[in-house]
């Protein structure tokens, strides 16, 4: 194992009964990395990081954790790790801040400045019994204790459901903050723009299957830019350009609309030019627009995107 990888996924597999949850995932999070990994509800992501905690045991393959097998050495992995699930279940007759000390005590640290200043950020009232908490609160509650830990590996699954855009930007900067301390993340959501901002690479699941890793430069190759266009000359031979889709007119003469593939970007803009633009605007493609093409691909309708696997 290189010493820059902290998680290590080999052909990993997950049968429950006849169905097969994960078939053949392979990926890895370096040292100082926000690694995305997403996906609709049902595709493999919560099953992933259940094996990845020791919750699960793996049908095939290996997965490592700072080298450890995620089996054999859980206990061993834990202490250097910090866990936020989608769905935060907490001691109802507690107070949020005594549920932040405990929690913080079972990863054997201690409530910090840092703490405090969390629970200010997140606007947090510590003193309310957990079952008067609504579900954007508890989520709250794990999300301080795991950000006031001192921890080299942070894994979130859905961490900011139930968060509203405020609260779901503090969780992104403390995201950052940990990138900026070297520390490694692996969050797991459905949130497009949330990974977006945060991650170096991500990995896109699919019924159990990885179907694309990289960063999100090298993918963007996947997906295209919308170019709305005003010419002097008409574009009759635009549907015929090479990668080229859903060519449509505008309100104006010699106005279209339509897609291309970036990696014929170029040669299109020649083309339009040769036409004399006199008014563009170009999309550029976002990390939605990937997700949607990856669900659509085989004609199939894109699964409801959900909280939890």
């Amino acid at each position: 194992m290189k010493k820059d990888v902290v998680l290590s996924i080999d052909h990993l597999s997950k049968k429950f009964g006849k169905f097969e949850a994960l078939k053949d995932v392979s990926f890895d999070v370096n040292k100082g990395e926000v690694f995305g990994f997403i996906g609709p509800n049902g595709a493999g992501k919560s099953t992933t990081i259940r094996i990845l905690l020791g919750i699960l045991k793996a049908s095939g393959g290996t997965a490592t954790v700072f080298g450890q097998d995620v089996w054999k050495d859980s206990v061993s992995i834990h202490k250097r790790l910090a866990y936020v699930p989608g769905d935060v279940y907490l001691w109802p007759n507690l107070s949020g801040g005594e549920i932040i000390d405990l929690l913080l005590k079972l990863g054997g640290a201690k409530h910090s400045a840092r703490t405090d200043e969390l629970i200010k950020q997140f606007k947090l009232d510590p003193t309310k019994k957990a079952r008067a908490y609504s579900k954007g609160n508890r989520q709250k509650v794990a999300l301080i204790a795991a950000f006031s830990t001192d921890s080299d590996f942070y894994i979130f699954d859905e961490p900011t459901s139930g968060l509203d855009p405020l609260n779901e930007e503090i969780f992104q900067q403390n995201v950052l903050k940990l990138k900026q301390e070297g520390k490694s993340v692996l969050l797991s959501s459905h949130i497009l723009s949330e990974v977006e901002k945060m991650c170096d690479r991500i990995g896109i699941i699919r019924e159990g299957q990885i179907i694309e890793t990289g960063s999100l430069d090298e993918m963007r190759h996947l997906t295209r830019t919308v170019i709305r266009v005003t010419t002097s000359e008409q574009l009759s031979e635009l549907h015929n350009q090479p990668g080229v889709h859903g060519v449509e007119s505008g309100t104006k003469t010699n106005e279209v609309t339509f897609s291309v593939d970036s990696e014929y970007l170029d040669n299109v803009m020649k083309y339009l030019a040769g036409k004399g633009i006199t008014a563009l605007q170009s999309t550029p493609p976002t990390l939605e627009d990937l997700f949607m093409r990856y669900y659509n691909a085989n004609g199939k309708q894109v699964k409801e995107v959900g909280s939890h696997d």
